[in-house]
């Protein structure tokens, strides 16, 4: 039981300092640390399109049960799946560009709806001024991801540093002060 204790606090505080080392690294590096991470999505998304493409191209080659149209619709499918994954793989910062503008423009419109919804629960709401309070700052963060994603997309990036800071060092706090269990 106590070797048990011992590795939880062992793989929280670690869990906590490689959170702390990862969030400095984003708060003193935003540009670049951000730059690496969407370079790893994009690399990972390139790679899905390449292999959702030879599947597609593949099942319509040997699959015995597709008919004519559905097989060349497969084939089709595929090689758009592996131009883009080519595309995707040859312009890694371009896709990394595009992705973290995307996911900020989306995030913005989640939160101009989210905002619009919260203005639409106006009267069940039983705190009215938080409610209101709620909407116009989820509007205004919206349109403000929406109208600069990329300044959106390092502002989120830092707060995710900032929290991962912090979070870690709690952790970390965790890992030492816990008392194990005898």
């Amino acid at each position: 039981m106590q070797r048990a204790s011992d590795g939880v606090r062992t793989a929280i505080g670690v869990g906590g300092l490689i959170a702390v080392v990862l969030g400095l690294l984003i708060i003193f590096f935003p540009l670049k640390s951000g730059e690496v991470m969407m370079q790893i999505v994009a690399a990972v998304m390139a790679a899905y399109a390449l292999v959702i493409g030879a599947v597609y191209i593949g099942s319509s080659i040997f699959g015995r049960t597709l008919g004519g149209w559905v097989r060349t619709g497969h084939v089709l499918l595929g090689l758009l799946y592996v131009i883009g994954g080519v595309i995707m793989m040859v312009n890694l910062g371009a896709t990394a560009l595009v992705l973290a503008g995307f996911l900020s423009v989306i995030v913005g419109l989640l939160w101009l709806f989210e905002g619009a919804l919260a203005f639409s629960m106006l009267k069940q709401s039983a705190s009215k001024a938080w409610t209101v309070i709620y909407a116009v700052i989820s509007i205004i963060a919206g349109a403000v991801l929406i109208m600069s994603p990329f300044m959106g997309a390092v502002t989120l990036w830092l707060l995710l540093g900032i929290s991962m800071v912090v979070l870690g060092a709690v952790q970390v706090i965790r890992a030492l002060l816990v008392k194990p269990e005898v």
